[in-house]
């Protein structure tokens, strides 16, 4: 599916207190990402908090989104639970409100053995009828997607594509090759993990499925469109300009990095669902700083 290719990227859901989506907010998320002509919007992927959002507030970010978007880049919705029945109506709910497309992680307590993740695509896959992204996740779900268990999931009516964590040992070629031997022509394979996106692109990937592109849209297009070109000079260049965001990323976590991004840029207050706690004060300084290294790159 084309719009499994280029740049996905994964906006906050802004929610007050009592979980009510802030529809001016996440309206203000997404057209920084529509005016930049990314390839898709990632909408309550792991940068959207979904796994800490009700189901109803689920399905009202996702008729929020849809409505504003209004059709000018596919939107992509996570659809990840813990029961399979409740995945199954998160991708009804996603596809009656107009949803392009599903994204599913393996979402667990009881470590799940891969008979059971096959079976909780194939229904979810089924009810929801949408192009579904397989979301492969190990740091937060614990389950890690074999190659062979990718290939049987790509048979499947309506698995389109894989979203893969970081190559082990920046093995990216070689990955990407087992993987496109294993499955359909036309079935895509991108990457999450920003500090990685110059590599994989570089590597071939189809997709980068970002968590900074949901804030910064323009800067990670810019890297996109140099890496799926083959201009690795300006790929490194812009990549090297992200280092320090890279950084905090990897010390502090994205998901509490961005919520202090949105405030730094002047979108929005926000702050993480608890138990997750804002980023101290004391680290403004340093986001700042990393926000102005990419000054010139748009």
């Amino acid at each position: 599916m084309s719009f499994f290719q280029g740049l996905s990227a994964f906006p906050l859901t802004p929610v007050d207190a009592a979980g009510k989506v802030e529809d001016a907010t996440l309206a203000r998320f997404l057209d920084r990402i529509i005016d930049a002509e990314a390839g898709s919007i990632g909408l309550l992927g792991s940068t959207g908090g979904y796994a800490y959002l009700s189901r109803e507030t689920r399905r009202v970010a996702v008729r929020v989104a849809v409505d504003h978007v209004a059709g000018r880049v596919p939107v992509i919705v996570g659809v990840g639970a813990l029961r399979t029945d409740a995945a199954v109506a998160l991708a009804q709910d996603a596809k009656a409100a107009g949803a392009d497309g599903l994204l599913l992680a393996p979402m667990s307590y009881t470590p799940l053995t891969a008979e059971e993740v096959y079976r909780h695509f194939a229904a979810v896959a089924d009810a929801g009828g949408l192009p579904l992204c397989i979301y492969n996740n190990p740091s937060t779900t614990g389950f890690t997607f074999t190659a062979d268990l990718i290939a049987r999931l790509a048979k499947l009516p309506h698995v389109a594509a894989v979203k893969m964590p970081l190559a082990a040992n920046g093995a990216y070629a070689d990955e990407l090759k087992r993987l496109r031997a294993l499955t359909p022509d036309g079935f895509a394979i991108g990457y999450s993990g920003d500090w990685g996106a110059a590599d994989a692109l570089l590597a071939g990937s189809d997709a980068w499925y970002s968590v900074i592109a949901g804030l910064l849209p323009g800067p990670a297009l810019a890297l996109t469109r140099a890496a799926q070109a083959g201009d690795a000079a300006e790929a490194r260049r812009i990549d090297a300009a992200f280092r320090p965001l890279w950084d905090l990323f990897k010390a502090r976590g994205s998901f509490r990095v961005m919520f202090m991004i949105a405030d730094v840029l002047g979108l929005a207050a926000l702050e993480p669902p608890r138990p997750i706690l804002p980023l101290p004060d004391s680290e403004r300084g340093a986001v700042e700083a990393a926000l102005n290294a990419l000054g010139e790159i748009e």
